[in-house]
């Protein structure tokens, strides 16, 4: 997925068109943005994103326009969200999860490969795009190092909503991208921890009773209360919305948070891995 200057993802033809289309939907029923986005029970931000096609619509927004801009309205918007739904591909989930992300109340994240997005300080977000392969462009780097530093207003944009982290020991134990990089990374972490809706758990190098082994998971809880969940592989990345399976994914990350270092040990070992450097 490209990136623009600004930061955010380049657009596709198929969500300009939907975008356009909710937006003459709404402006039809004489609704401001405001006045629309908390009866369908979205931000304005997030509506204004879907209108400008930068975000990925969540299934849920056709059934609640409906009860705003009523059957007619919600009949043509949902034949184009059909007609999007065909089209999604690999840029498409990454939209749809990162308005999922901006939405939630609740978010936690398992890394056994590398540190959160969220978590990652610029040195060490250079260090992960300067190793990128294919090689990126010097214009690449620095779109995809700003994209990466404006998601990380979410601490401070939600207050309310609660982030939980587990990374691995190993993670800080390897030293990515050098020293200088893994003091960068450390600070970072202290001070994330230092907020009162971030929480972040290291899981020790040594653990017989792990269960975590089937590899990262992210999970958001939405608005409503519905758990979603998003994996990422080499080159393709997964949504999870069948609840069944969300489920189970929460419940692993419950063992996992049993099992990892709490908060305040995790904050001791943080301060003797930034000392001994």
């Amino acid at each position: 997925m490209r990136m623009t200057k600004d930061s955010e993802p380049e657009t596709s033809e198929s969500l300009k068109t939907f975008g356009a289309v909710l937006k003459a939907l709404r402006d039809e029923a004489g609704l401001t943005q405001e006045q629309f986005a908390p009866r369908v029970r979205y931000s304005a931000t997030y509506v204004a994103k879907m209108e400008q096609g930068r975000r990925f619509p969540p299934k849920e927004l056709v059934p609640r326009a409906e009860e705003v801009l009523g059957a007619p309205a919600a009949r043509v918007l949902g034949a184009a969200y059909r007609t999007l739904t065909r089209k999604v591909g690999l840029a498409s989930w990454f939209l749809r999860w990162a308005g999922i992300e901006e939405e939630a109340v609740t978010l936690l994240a398992y890394e056994c490969r590398v540190v959160p997005g969220l978590l990652q300080p610029e040195p060490y977000i250079r260090a992960i795009f300067e190793r990128r392969i294919p090689h990126h462009a010097e214009e690449q780097i620095e779109q995809g190092v700003a994209a990466r530093l404006a998601r990380q207003r979410l601490f401070a944009e939600r207050p309310h909503t609660s982030f939980c982290f587990i990374i691995e020991q190993a993670l800080l134990e390897r030293y990515f991208g050098g020293s200088e990089v893994t003091k960068a990374l450390l600070d970072h972490l202290l001070e994330a921890q230092q907020r009162r809706n971030v929480e972040i758990q290291v899981m020790p190098l040594r653990q017989e009773d792990h269960f975590g082994f089937e590899g990262p998971m992210y999970l958001a809880e939405t608005f409503d209360n519905q758990w979603v969940g998003y994996v990422e592989g080499q080159e393709n990345s997964l949504l999870i919305t069948d609840p069944k399976d969300a489920s189970a994914m929460l419940r692993r990350y419950g063992k996992l948070r049993s099992q990892a270092l709490s908060p305040q040990a995790t904050t001791s070992l943080l301060e003797q891995m930034r000392g001994a450097l």
